[in-house]
């Protein structure tokens, strides 16, 4: 398997989080050390808060610090992986994910006085922005800003550290910069949250992928917040649900290979919306049964995160992906806001908020087929490659004198 190094720099994701003014001046591995510092400290401090408003306080801190860190590390790793390779690699980022779902059950179930298992949780991320040095930034970021030497010394360590000992000769400052001109040039036009919204069809893009991130996570955290309603032992619960997504997320990786990003969507949201509406059918006695439909539904919503994260990637321009990550991390964080409100409905029919739950997937089941099919195809890099319907020829890339630089 082939890496296509120049290629990845044309193609490569700017994504990030609501820190990508940050990032784009400081670069992701500062924005990623600082976070972790300040969860780190926000975290540990929660620990000895005083009151409640100030124990809210610190986790607001918190919260807005690791949803930077998730993005940042996982868009660190995605950015130096080449196009069809991105799905396998998002994949493992949410397996990760998932991994730490079933940590946090039995620590829970380990230290059960919430000031200790906080700082259990907390103090490790000091140890964690350490291990920043060892991480490399973005070659693309580094050229882009008039760093092209250090852009340059990347990719050869990239390269020699694949095994392509003749990368100095052949990957030189000449190749460089003829193969990210059109690059260079894109970032001399500055670009808003706006543009997202002016052309016709990249305005339709971001409303159905910000749709299917707010209709995907509104279910997840309903059955999440909400394991009280289908058995009395919640830590088991969040080891086992946590087992079943990371096996959900492996599941997720072979449909999208094989099946088309749009297809595998729609089958998982479909499993997710109608194992929660048959889950209102079944009486609370049978609590192995609705146990088993709870595990289906909350798999079958995680699958869909490697699709819908996909599908951002690889449908939104490189000029405009670390904006539009902004706007999919508010869609994806208002979903999960108002998954526990809407638990007041049951003040007005009992299964009222379960059917909310199960009426979203669905529906976004069938908007995803409004966008288009993504498998296997490269990046788009401009607002123009999206408004003109650009399509590019995965062999002829793969035929591309600079594919042999490195080994992935």
């Amino acid at each position: 398997m082939w890496y296509d190094t120049l290629a990845m720099l044309n193609s490569s994701s700017d994504h990030s989080s609501q820190s990508a003014l940050k990032y784009q001046k400081f670069g992701r591995k500062v924005v990623l050390r600082c976070c972790l510092l300040l969860l780190a400290i926000s975290g540990t401090c929660a620990a000895f808060a005083p009151t409640f408003l100030v124990y809210c306080l610190l986790r607001f801190l918190s919260g807005c610090s690791s949803v930077a860190i998730m993005m940042n590390s996982s868009m660190l790793i995605v950015e130096w992986t080449r196009s069809h390779s991105k799905a396998m690699v998002i994949t493992l980022v949410c397996c990760a994910f998932s991994l730490g779902q079933i940590i946090l059950g039995g620590l829970a179930f380990v230290f059960r006085e919430w000031c200790t298992l906080q700082l259990v949780v907390s103090v490790p991320f000091f140890v964690f922005s350490h291990f920043i040095r060892w991480l490399t930034e973005l070659a693309r970021r580094l050229i882009v800003t008039n760093k092209p030497d250090e852009g340059l010394k990347e990719l050869r360590n990239a390269a020699h550290t694949n095994g392509r000992k003749n990368a100095e000769e052949t990957l030189n400052m000449e190749v460089l910069r003829s193969t990210m001109q059109e690059e260079l040039e894109a970032t001399q036009n500055k670009t808003t949250m706006y543009d997202l919204f002016l052309t016709p069809n990249l305005r339709k893009r971001i409303c159905l992928l910000l749709f299917l991130r707010f209709a995907n996570t509104l279910p997840f955290y309903g059955i999440f917040i909400n394991l009280q309603h289908f058995g009395s032992n919640i830590f088991l619960f969040q080891v086992v649900f946590g087992a079943f997504t990371t096996s959900s997320r492996c599941l997720a990786l072979l449909a999208l290979n094989h099946m088309g990003h749009r297809v595998a969507h729609m089958l998982f949201m479909f499993l997710v919306g109608f194992s929660i509406l048959a889950n209102m059918f079944v009486p609370q006695e049978m609590q192995t049964l609705r146990v088993v439909l709870a595990s289906v539904g909350i798999c079958s919503s995680a699958a869909p995160t490697i699709s819908t994260a996909a599908h951002m990637v690889e449908l939104i321009p490189t000029v405009l992906r670390a904006r539009s990550s902004g706007l999919d991390i508010v869609a994806g964080r208002i979903g999960a806001a108002l998954a526990p409100l809407l638990m007041i409905l049951i003040v007005y029919l009992p299964t009222l908020p379960w059917v909310v739950y199960g009426a979203f997937p669905i529906i976004s089941g069938l908007v995803v087929f409004f966008l288009r099919e993504t498998r296997n195809q490269p990046l788009l890099d401009t607002i123009q490659d999206v408004e003109k319907g650009k399509k590019f020829s995965r062999k002829v890339n793969e035929k591309d004198s600079y594919i042999n630089l490195t080994k992935f």
